[in-house]
C-alpha cells in the first residue's frame, strides 16, 4: 500500500539554490550568566587576587622592582647586539646597567636617611620651640587645645625620632630585599634576551602590539620622570642651599624620588624642607620655600612634563590618583612609585585585548579614535 501523498521530488531550481547562512544567536539568546552577575564575580575574583598580592607583597614587590628596571635597561642590549656584540655579552651589559641604577638609588636612600637621623639631635630644641609656638597660635585663633596638641606632637622631637627610626627600618628592609632584586634582575635579563630572540616580548620583533605598547610606555614614563626629577632636584637643592635650609642635598634627593609619585609627590617632597625652614627662619622663610617649590614643580611637572608622558601613559587623573593609594596599600610604599606601570599592566591584560572594552578603556584615560559618523547616527527608515 502506497502513501496517498508521496513527497514531491525536489525541483532542480531548489537543489541548485545555495543554503541560507546560519544566523548566529543574538547575545540575549545565548545562555549564560546575567551581566550584573558576571561583574560581581569579576570583582570578587579581583578582590581575592589583590588580597593574595597583599599577603605576598614582601616577595612580589622586589619582583616588580626588578621587572621595571629590566624593562628600562633592555634596549641597551638591543643596541649592543645591533653593533655586533654577542648576545651573552649584551645581556651582561644590561645586568650591569641595571645594577648601576639600583646601586645609585640605594646609595641615595641610605645617605638621605643617615643625614636625616644625624640632623635631629642638633635641631631638637628648635623643633620643640616651634611646636609650642604653633600650638599657642592655633589656640589663640580658637581652634582648641586638641588642634594645638596635634600640631605640637607632629613636631615633637620624640615623634620625629620615631619617624627616623621607621625610615631607617624601611631602608634596612629595602637592603634585605635588595639581594632578591639583584638576583631577579639576572634571571629576568636572561629571559628577556631569549624572548626578544623569539619575538615574544619586550616589543622587539614581535607583532604583539599590546606588549610592545606596554613596554615602550613604561620606558618612556620612567626615563622622562627621571629626567624631570633630576632637573627638579637640582633646582630645589640650589634653592634650599641659597636660603640656608639645613641638609639641602637630602631634600633634593627627596624631591627626585617623590617626582615618581604622581599627583601627591610634590606635597610629600615640600613638607620636610618647609618645616625645617620654619624652624630655622620662621614663617617668612617657610613661605618662601613653599612658594618657590610650587613655582618650580608646577612649571615642570604640571605644564611641561605631561606633554612628554601623556602618549605613553594615557591614564585619567582620577585613575592616576587612585592607583597611587591602591598600590601603596597593596604592596607597600614602593607601590606609590610603581603605581603607573602596574596600572598600565592591569589595563593591558584585562581591557586592551577585547574589542568590547572600549568604554572602560576610554574611562581609564586611553585616547581612542572616535567612531565614524555613520555608526553613531541611528539608521533611518
Amino acid at each position: 500500500m502506497t502513501d496517498a501523498n508521496p513527497a514531491a521530488p525536489p525541483s532542480p531550481d531548489a537543489a541548485a539554490a545555495p543554503a541560507a547562512p546560519a544566523v548566529p544567536p543574538s547575545p540575549t539568546d545565548r545562555p549564560g550568566l546575567a551581566r550584573g552577575t558576571r561583574v560581581l564575580l569579576t570583582l570578587a575574583a579581583a578582590a581575592i587576587v589583590f588580597a593574595g598580592i597583599w599577603f605576598a607583597r614582601d616577595i612580589l614587590a622586589p619582583v616588580a622592582v626588578a621587572a621595571i628596571v629590566v624593562i628600562i635597561t633592555h634596549p641597551v642590549g638591543r643596541v649592543l647586539e645591533r653593533r655586533g656584540w654577542p648576545r651573552w655579552l649584551a645581556t651582561t651589559a644590561v645586568i650591569v646597567v641595571a645594577y648601576l641604577i639600583l646601586g645609585a638609588l640605594a646609595a641615595m636612600l641610605v645617605f638621605a636617611s643617615a643625614q636625616f637621623v644625624a640632623m635631629l639631635p642638633e635641631y631638637a630644641d628648635d623643633l620643640e620651640q616651634t611646636a609650642e609656638s604653633i600650638a599657642a597660635f592655633l589656640q589663640s585663633i580658637g581652634l582648641g587645645e586638641e588642634a594645638g596638641q596635634a600640631a605640637s606632637s607632629a613636631l615633637d622631637p620624640a615623634t620625629l625620632v620615631d619617624v627616623a627610626t621607621a625610615i631607617a627600618n624601611a631602608v634596612l628592609g629595602f637592603a634585605t630585599a635588595f639581594f632578591f632584586v639583584l638576583a631577579y634582575v639576572i634571571f629576568m635579563a636572561a629571559d628577556a634576551s631569549r624572548f626578544a630572540r623569539d619575538g615574544l616580548a619586550f616589543g622587539t620583533q614581535s607583532g604583539d602590539a599590546i606588549s610592545a605598547k606596554y613596554f615602550t610606555g613604561v620606558r618612556r614614563y620612567y626615563v622622562v620622570n627621571a629626567t624631570f626629577g633630576l632637573v627638579v632636584a637640582v633646582l630645589d637643592g640650589l634653592l634650599l642651599l641659597a636660603l640656608g635650609v639645613p641638609i639641602p642635598l637630602v631634600w633634593a634627593i627627596l624631591a627626585f624620588v617623590t617626582n615618581f609619585i604622581p599627583n601627591i609627590g610634590f606635597v610629600i617632597g615640600v613638607i620636610p624642607p618647609a618645616v625645617l625652614a620654619l624652624v630655622v627662619g620662621g614663617w617668612p622663610l617657610a613661605l618662601i620655600v613653599i612658594l618657590a617649590y610650587s613655582v618650580i614643580n608646577v612649571v615642570l611637572q604640571v605644564l611641561v612634563q605631561p606633554k612628554f608622558v601623556s602618549d605613553a601613559v594615557n591614564l585619567s587623573l582620577t585613575l592616576t590618583f587612585f592607583s597611587v593609594v591602591f598600590w601603596a596599600l597593596v604592596i607597600g610604599p614602593i607601590g606609590a612609585i610603581l603605581c603607573i606601570p602596574l596600572t598600565l599592566l592591569v589595563r593591558a591584560l584585562l581591557l586592551e585585548p577585547g574589542a568590547g572594552n572600549v568604554t572602560l578603556r576610554r574611562l581609564s584615560g586611553e585616547s581612542m579614535p572616535a567612531p565614524p559618523a555613520d555608526s553613531r547616527a541611528a539608521p533611518s527608515d
